[in-house]
């Protein structure tokens, strides 16, 4: 959530924001009317109270009985009152507050301007291509031939874009997460952490899913539980209305939880395979920092989740995403895809296997995380970040399409086998 302080106080600058990324300016002056009129009931409450608290003195010292009573009148006429523009402020607020959590964050400076993804802007890339000797297969072939792979009984159970992952195939799944957990524990220095994977609505209203995506999310009713569509959202609210040390920043977290999304904003696309799911696993890594630091740690995040591509040994592309593709908490944000050579529309296809992202206070602002610079000192606001490190099914998908053999086998990562209980590969048969 945007600063009301920012928003009163540069409201151009914000409007240029919101331009940028596709928002409509005039939030802008929708906010700041209803900044205005919150304020001035405000100072209209303040008011009538002040006038009752002096009128209140007066009737203990009027001696005339008529003229106290007239006295009283007058203060539950103003009881009155105030209670009527209290219901009024109160409107006011949830207005003024409703519509700041529906306006995206700001982009930093350096984020390069563009409409759409199709002017995002390709970093680096690592890696070539394998050449293949033979017509490489895409997954959902792969996963098929092999034994591993049931969409259709996937279908069977819960419908399209849910699917079934069986022995060496499921194994493969868990050592991938296994691998990933322990390469960000042990060498990167994260804490790991297993959330629940349902949470109260305030933890997505913390993180900027709710209230502008809730279409898109899994909801029981009954007991007001969401299911996650990503451990970003438990992980980051471990913190919640909390005020933090200066000296345990930035703390880093890491987490595999399995992840729910509808996937209606995706209609669609990608009908075919295990590419877009409603259900998917994902290891996610969180940080919280100094603002000061935010930069910093973002880079490092980022290398951090290449660590993983380069350990799988699978070309991987670091792109930068412009000010009209951010999402709606990120202030700057960098995909990371992984090079799959069968299961695009034309072949080959780069597919996204994490995005690392910098919310700035966003985040932070909406939860209520904040932490003391010194002791003695204002709590500030944190800055949050996260990023998937990496996100399932589709390193699984890279690693099928890249690791396939002419004889329909696929070949383990070197990385994986220790999690594999040594399996060189998934074999026919």
């Amino acid at each position: 959530m945007l600063d009301i302080r920012l928003i009163r106080e540069q409201p151009d600058l914000v409007r240029e924001g919101l331009r940028k990324v596709g928002a409509e300016p005039d939030l802008v002056d929708r906010v700041l009317e209803f900044d205005t009129r919150r304020r001035s009931l405000e100072s209209e409450v303040s008011a009538l109270r002040a006038e009752r608290n002096a009128g209140s003195k007066d009737i203990g010292r009027l001696k005339d009985e008529a003229e106290r009573e007239a006295r009283k009148a007058e203060m539950r006429a103003i009881g009155d009152r105030i209670k009527a523009v209290e219901a009024d402020l109160k409107d006011a607020e949830a207005d003024q507050q409703n519509l700041l959590l529906n306006i995206p964050n700001l982009p930093l400076p350096e984020v390069p301007y563009g409409a759409d993804e199709r002017e995002n802007v390709v970093i680096k890339t690592v890696g070539e291509p394998r050449t293949f000797d033979f017509e490489p297969k895409p997954h959902w072939e792969i996963g098929a031939n092999l034994g591993i792979l049931d969409i259709e009984r996937g279908t069977k159970l819960s419908g399209s874009r849910f699917y079934v992952l069986r022995g060496p195939g499921a194994a493969l799944q868990r050592a991938l997460i296994t691998f990933m957990l322990d390469l960000h524990v042990k060498k990167h220095g994260y804490v790991e952490v297993y959330p629940p994977a349902v949470v109260k609505e305030h933890c997505l209203l913390g993180t900027g899913n709710l209230p502008k995506f809730g279409d898109n999310l899994y909801r029981d009713i009954e007991d007001d539980l969401w299911l996650v569509p990503t451990a970003e959202v438990p992980v980051t609210n471990l913190h919640r209305e909390e005020i933090l040390d200066a000296a345990d920043l930035p703390i880093k977290y890491v987490a595999y939880s399995p992840c729910f999304r509808r996937e209606r904003m995706s209609a669609g696309r990608d009908v075919r395979g295990i590419k877009r799911g409603h259900q998917f696993d994902k290891v996610e890594m969180v940080k919280l920092c100094k603002p000061e630091d935010s930069r910093a740690e973002l880079d490092s995040l980022i290398a951090d989740a290449e660590d993983v591509c380069r350990e799988l040994e699978i070309p991987y592309r670091v792109v930068q995403m412009c000010t009209g593709d951010l999402s709606f908490v990120s202030a700057i944000k960098f995909d990371l895809e992984l090079w799959a050579p069968a299961c695009g529309d034309d072949g080959g296809e780069w597919l996204e296997v994490s995005s690392c992202g910098c919310f700035t206070d966003f985040q932070a602002r909406r939860a209520g995380i904040r932490y003391r610079p010194e002791p003695g000192a204002r709590p500030e606001f944190v800055h949050t970040l996260n990023g998937s490190g990496l996100a399932l099914p589709r390193t699984m998908i890279a690693v099928l399409e890249n690791y396939q053999n002419d004889d329909g086998s696929v070949t383990i990562p070197a990385a994986v086998r220790p999690y594999m209980g040594g399996i060189e590969k998934i074999s026919v048969g």
